[in-house]
């Protein structure tokens, strides 16, 4: 199929919004906004909320589906439910206990990698003030 045969409907004018947003923009400010991590053009100083926030909602989601597989894997072999049921069970249970367990761990490894983080980033910005401050002199 070729360009010719495209319907005039389908085609994207140069001008038209749509192709406005299919072009990158390329300065420095549209990159930092849209980089997923933080702007190195902005210095504020956030709080152990905003820094420890994703980690703990990581680590609070898997200990509830920990939880959770353990009292399903409980049921399966203490209730007298029918055997469709219970083989349903044994499987369901070990699978959420193993998922809350793999987001537990997770949101707990995370923890120590951000500590490292802003250690490493309480060092860069002691370095530039550091070497601002004999370079002006």
């Amino acid at each position: 199929m070729t360009m010719e045969t495209l319907p005039k409907a389908l085609e994207v004018d140069e001008k038209s919004p749509e192709a406005k947003d299919l072009l990158p923009s390329q300065t420095a400010s549209s990159l930092c906004i849209s980089s997923r991590s933080e702007s190195v053009w902005t210095t504020t100083p956030r709080s152990n909320w905003e820094i420890y926030r994703k980690p703990i909602v990581i680590m609070s989601v898997g200990g509830a589906i920990l939880l959770f597989g353990v009292v399903i894997t409980c049921l399966a072999y203490t209730l007298n439910l029918g055997d469709k049921s219970v083989s349903i069970l044994k499987m369901v249970g070990p699978a959420f206990l193993s998922l809350g367990l793999m987001m537990l761990v997770c949101g707990l490894v995370w923890v120590p990698i951000i500590k490292k983080k802003q250690k490493q980033r309480q060092k860069s910005n002691f370095l530039r003030s550091l070497k601002s401050f004999f370079l002006t002199r």
